[in-house]
């Protein structure tokens, strides 16, 4: 026989009215204390705080650098970098580790460039093969980039010409000057001609990797929107493969700038005028180490310049368009 419990229940406890305003005034008594807060306050601060950590992610600090910090960063450690090679130079030739003639002093070669500077052929020199160089590289440029385009967009193209490409990229730019001379003859056209040997496979190769690189998301995306054929090329591949593209310009123009010399150095004419490579070989013939110094040196501050005013600023372009500069 089921047995019936017959303990008396507890009614519960009768709800109090004044208790919903005791808990209001202990919640209202608490927030006037540090770090307390109702549990939805709490909640809606939370949300406001992970909102605005996402926000700061997100955000791309784009200010002005000081001066001062840009001086200290960037001018400083080049400037004392420079500061020790002469020093080192100075104290081998202090040293006498060898002759004179084989090894100039800084102050040799400086007496160089004051010369040269007096008698008014300094510039001339460097804006010889400057403007040779540039308009060479534009060139390349225009020849390169629809070549690259066109290597990897067309399977076939790309199965024919793309180890063709990779071939030409390897080759010394050097070996192209002797057929030059003899095709072309000793003028600027043989000058131009070098260059572009030497660039349109860097710039077409740079690229064809960054196209290989661009997500198969993006292109499908474009196409869902209407991109295709041309407007695909050109509002979706292009800036996709950027980076590729550019750092190809970069070694593009450091072999425009190689093959230049190279030109300059072997081909003579005085029709052709003096460029730094032909500075350079003008200090061999007269066996004058200060002049080849002098040449080097040259050949090396223009190639510096280049890349700190033109390809140092469209790098920084690029990264701070894609998020990745951040400003520290």
């Amino acid at each position: 026989m089921a047995s019936t419990d017959t303990t008396p229940q507890k009614d519960p406890a009768p709800r109090d009215a004044a208790a919903p305003d005791a808990v209001a005034g202990t919640a209202d008594d608490g927030a006037a204390g540090p770090g307390a807060r109702t549990p939805a306050g709490a909640g809606r601060s939370d949300m406001a705080g992970l909102e605005a950590g996402l926000d700061a992610l997100d955000t791309v600090q784009t200010g002005r650098t000081p001066l001062r910090q840009t001086l200290v960063q960037k001018v400083l450690p080049p400037a004392v970098a420079v500061l020790l090679v002469l020093v080192v130079w100075q104290i081998l030739i202090w040293a006498k580790v060898t002759d004179d003639y084989k090894l100039p002093s800084p102050g040799a070669v400086w007496g160089e460039l004051s010369d040269a500077w007096a008698q008014g052929t300094l510039l001339g020199y460097i804006w010889t093969s400057v403007s040779r160089g540039l308009l060479g590289f534009l060139l390349a440029l225009l020849i390169g980039t629809p070549l690259g385009l066109l290597v990897a967009r067309v399977k076939f193209v790309r199965a024919a010409i793309g180890p063709i490409l990779s071939g030409l990229q390897s080759l010394p730019s050097v070996a192209w000057v002797p057929p030059a001379v003899i095709w072309l003859g000793l003028n600027d056209t043989m000058m131009y001609a070098v260059i572009l040997l030497g660039a349109v496979p860097s710039i077409a190769n740079g690229l064809v990797s960054g196209v290989d690189q661009v997500p198969p998301l993006f292109l499908r995306a474009g196409r869902t929107l209407g991109a295709t054929g041309l407007r695909n090329t050109w509002h979706i591949v292009m800036p996709a493969a950027l980076p590729g593209y550019l750092a190809g310009l970069k070694q593009g123009w450091a072999f425009s700038w190689r093959s230049l010399m190279a030109a300059e150095i072997i081909a003579s004419s005085p029709d052709l005028g003096v460029g730094l490579g032909q500075l350079l070989e003008n200090g061999r013939t007269v066996g004058s180490m200060s002049m080849v110094f002098l040449a080097i040196l040259l050949i090396l501050v223009v190639g510096i310049a280049i890349d700190l005013l033109i390809f140092s600023p469209l790098e920084r372009w690029v990264l701070r368009n894609r998020g990745l500069l951040v400003k520290s």
